[in-house]
């Protein structure tokens, strides 16, 4: 097992993390993981762990990561609206050249009424950039 082993271990949960410090340098040269804090993402809240205070250190180290994970998320909502994109197009041209009667009727109106919800939001979304810039120009 490596020795180069990172100091702080995050367990990512569904709104962010527990962070544990690792310990290898003990009598057992075991790895061991302390949880020290629970890191939640959505609003920022970081609570230490078994009564513990964190260090600058600790808070800098949790900070960072909680900015990068962050950016991560962000990101991979862009990209997963991107395979969207893909997908409505492979879904246009599966359904012009495969689909048969049955699927077609088994998918077309709920395909339409989230197809419809969609632009109906994209579309006040788009309103609503371009009163802004109007105002603001």
């Amino acid at each position: 097992m490596s020795v180069d082993l990172p100091e702080y271990y995050f367990r990512i949960r569904e709104n962010g993390a527990f962070v544990f410090r690792v310990d290898t340098e003990n009598r057992q040269r075991r790895i061991e993981m302390d949880q020290i804090a629970a890191v939640n993402i959505k609003n920022g809240e970081i609570k230490p762990q078994g009564g513990r205070e964190l260090s600058a250190e600790d808070m800098r180290v949790i900070e960072e990561w909680m900015a990068e994970r962050i950016a991560l998320l962000a990101k991979r909502d862009i990209d997963d609206i991107h395979r969207a994109i893909d997908y409505l197009n492979l879904t246009a041209h599966w359904a012009q050249t495969r689909g048969t009667d049955d699927q077609l009727e088994n998918i077309t109106d709920a395909l339409l009424l989230a197809m419809h919800d969609l632009r109906t939001v994209l579309v006040r979304k788009k309103a609503d950039r371009l009163m802004k810039e109007r105002d603001g120009a």
